[in-house]
């Protein structure tokens, strides 16, 4: 039999052999293919597709335009193109997705932005999403007119109507792991499940690398890669003019009264300091709570790390959000001896901010307007007075 030959998977990190005799997937211990990769070994040899910030996923091109995405997660899948087929004897671990995709059930709302820069709006048919949480207007004009149907919450999907839909294809954020019932009813539909990491990408750019995925699926991976190389451009050109030494909290207070901050690193962090800002971080040794994006801290903890900043940032994506200072130290009132809401430096956000990702630029120099006092931010941040 022919020899073992493994595609990059740096999305998972695999580590170099040590020695020979390690078993690899796919392979006995002897070198030899196991039956269940016959498959993948039709395509030939895979080429690395170049990704150069994203790390929650790789991408490997066959030859006839297949692909093959592996995810972080351990998930693949093989895209096959127009007027192909998937070969016969693919791993377990392997799904597929036939291009042309065409009425795709869209339940991250990250993705939209991606999916309508590249211009494949029309492949999408069913959407988790309502007009008015619509990251882009002709997304919600979509679902406004009918062209896209809305199919309930990503927990409550209405199965009925993806069903009559035929969809083929369920893309999904990293939630969709806390309703493993909803995926393997989905899965037990026939629709493919994809879900996509973008979130959990250390590197702001990374987010918006996924674009990348996207335009495999869609068949539109030079579309993809002009979008992101223009808005990595402009993310360069906005991040160029320095610091300005100003600190700047960004957070929420939950239910509990709690403040809930990005952690240190976080790719809405790195857009802080990207505009000249030094955002104030709270580490994860004596928080409340953590997860893989956000730190949660007591209020007094809160108060003793971020009174001092010189700008605040309520982070109105997630709770109700506040319209004015007023709201806002009634909330609690230990805000009002903070230095920024005594000098009424304090700004709240677009709800939408982070489904925002290709406007990364726009957002850069909105916030850079807002911490240097040089103008009014344009679209994503206000002033609270």
């Amino acid at each position: 039999m022919a020899a073992c030959s493994i595609s990059r998977r740096g999305a998972v990190g695999l580590a170099l052999l040590a020695t020979a005799s390690l078993a690899l997937p796919g392979c006995s211990p002897t070198g030899e293919r196991d039956d269940a990769e016959l498959g993948l070994a039709a395509l030939g040899e895979p080429t690395p597709v170049p990704l150069s910030r994203a790390t929650q996923f790789s991408l490997d091109a066959y030859e006839g335009g297949y692909r093959l995405a592996t995810l972080a997660s351990g998930d693949r899948l093989l895209i096959a193109p127009e007027g192909a087929e998937a070969p016969s004897g693919l791993p377990g671990d392997v799904a597929v997705a036939q291009r042309p995709l065409e009425n795709v059930y869209l339940a991250s709302t990250g993705m939209i932005c991606l999916v309508d820069a590249i211009g494949a709006l029309d492949a999408i048919g069913v959407s988790s999403v309502r007009p008015e949480d619509s990251p882009t207007q002709a997304f919600a004009e979509r679902l406004e007119s009918g062209e896209i149907s809305y199919g309930g919450i990503y927990r409550a999907p209405d199965y009925e109507l993806i069903s009559a839909a035929g969809c083929p294809l369920a893309i999904e954020n990293t939630n969709i792991d806390h309703v493993p019932e909803v995926r393997a009813k989905l899965e037990e539909l026939g629709v493919t499940v994809l879900m996509e990491q973008s979130s959990r990408e250390e590197d702001m750019l990374g987010r918006l690398e996924w674009v990348r995925l996207m335009g495999a699926l869609f068949d539109r991976e030079d579309e993809a890669a002009e979008v992101f190389d223009d808005v990595a451009a402009r993310v360069e050109e906005a991040s160029a003019e320095g610091p300005l030494g100003r600190a700047v909290a960004f957070f929420y207070l939950n239910e509990d009264g709690a403040a809930v901050t990005r952690r240190d690193g976080d790719y809405f962090a790195q857009m802080i300091e990207a505009a000249g800002g030094e955002y104030v971080s709270f580490a994860e040794e004596g928080a409340t709570d953590s997860s893989p994006t956000t730190v949660t801290v007591e209020m007094e903890r809160f108060y003793e790390g971020a009174r001092g900043a010189d700008v605040i940032i309520y982070n109105g994506t997630i709770d109700d959000g506040v319209d004015t200072l007023e709201a806002l130290v009634e909330k609690n009132a230990l805000l009002a001896d903070f230095a920024a809401v005594r000098s009424g430096d304090v700004w709240t956000c677009d709800a939408n901010l982070y489904q925002q990702i290709t406007s990364m630029a726009d957002i850069i120099s909105d916030l850079r307007a807002a911490l240097s006092g040089s103008g009014e931010p344009a679209a994503f941040f206000w002033r609270l007075s």
